[in-house]
């Protein structure tokens, strides 16, 4: 391919994903208003569940394909990067507050999700049966987000009311921008992967160094948009939310699915159970901790978190 042709192809995705994030956030916000749901559960429920879309596509994906260590490392490998990478980046620029009611049962539910995941990989496979632990966790994170959201409508009657008189014009054109918004993330960060990718090879960088930043920074992408979209808008409590939630997602619903469509195991490799699930985890334990006991989000967190994910890019290069 001509070189000039995957510069604009690369360029097109970068536009998509910038013009998309914007009308993604602003159909979330609008359906946060409009419900009286905080903008936190928005962000860990409809946000992240839209934005593991990539994750999901190319672990299922790679699973079919043969391309086990792909699928397995892709999950982990966006977990990390969602926390040392684009939570890291969210906290050095916007450190928040956020109210324990709402964080503390999802970030939990992330912490025992990697734990557990850890534990059931040791041996270096993930069945299916042991794998629906995963999924149990997976069901009480949706569960408790539902109840959370009731509980918000229930007390913000003002706010619910308003929603009701949004004109059904005005509520057919925010949820399709919120529709529009993701489907051009995904495209996007597709052409962002694929011809930066192609950009790379033909400049000389190694396929190795390529798997390990492409392919997880790359199917995080939409959570980077969307965190960096809501830190332009001061929309800290989107951010958080989306990542949270988006972890939870990758490690308690890809993996038993990509171990149930693998035929009843999913092979693990020695590097994902003796550094990435580790690293992850530590992240895990990092980004939670300190919001847990005092209630906020400190800078200091971030440079921490972005020091451990670049150390750990690092030692993956070398």
């Amino acid at each position: 391919m001509e070189i000039w042709i995957a510069v604009l192809l690369f360029l097109l995705g970068l536009l998509l994903i910038i013009k998309g994030g914007d009308w993604f956030l602003d159909g979330a916000v609008w359906i946060a208003e409009s419900t009286g749901v905080p903008r936190f559960i928005i962000g860990a429920t409809i946000v992240s569940l839209a934005t593991t879309l990539p994750e999901l596509t190319v672990s299922v994906t790679g699973t079919l394909q043969g391309e086990v260590d792909l699928a397995v490392g892709n999950a982990v490998g966006s977990v990390t990067a969602n926390l040392g990478l684009i939570l890291g980046i969210s906290l050095v620029c916007i450190p928040s507050v956020v109210k324990r009611a709402q964080f503390q049962t999802k970030a939990l539910l992330m912490v025992a999700g990697a734990a557990l995941l850890m534990v059931l990989c040791r041996g270096g496979v993930l069945e299916v049966l042991p794998g629906l632990l995963l999924f149990v966790i997976f069901g009480y994170y949706l569960w408790n987000n539902l109840q959370d959201a009731k509980s918000s409508m229930a007390q913000d009657r003002e706010t619910r009311h308003k929603g009701r008189t949004a004109s059904r014009r005005q509520m057919t054109q925010k949820l399709l921008l919120f529709l529009l918004g993701i489907t051009a993330i995904v495209i996007g960060s597709q052409l962002l992967i694929d011809y930066g990718s192609e950009l790379a090879l033909l400049m000389g960088v190694p396929a190795s160094i390529i798997g390990v930043t492409m392919v997880a920074i790359g199917t995080s992408l939409p959570e980077l948009v969307t965190t960096l979209t809501a830190i332009a808008k001061k929309e800290a409590s989107m951010s958080v939310g989306n990542i949270i939630g988006a972890n939870v997602i990758d490690l308690t619903m890809i993996l038993p699915i990509c171990s149930a469509v693998s035929g009843g195991a999913l092979t693990i490799g020695s590097q994902t159970t003796a550094l990435d699930m580790p690293v992850c985890l530590a992240l895990c334990c990092i980004a939670v901790l300190p919001p847990l006991v005092t209630q906020r989000f400190y800078r200091w967190q971030g440079v921490i978190m972005l020091g451990l994910y670049a150390t750990y890019v690092a030692m993956l290069v070398a």
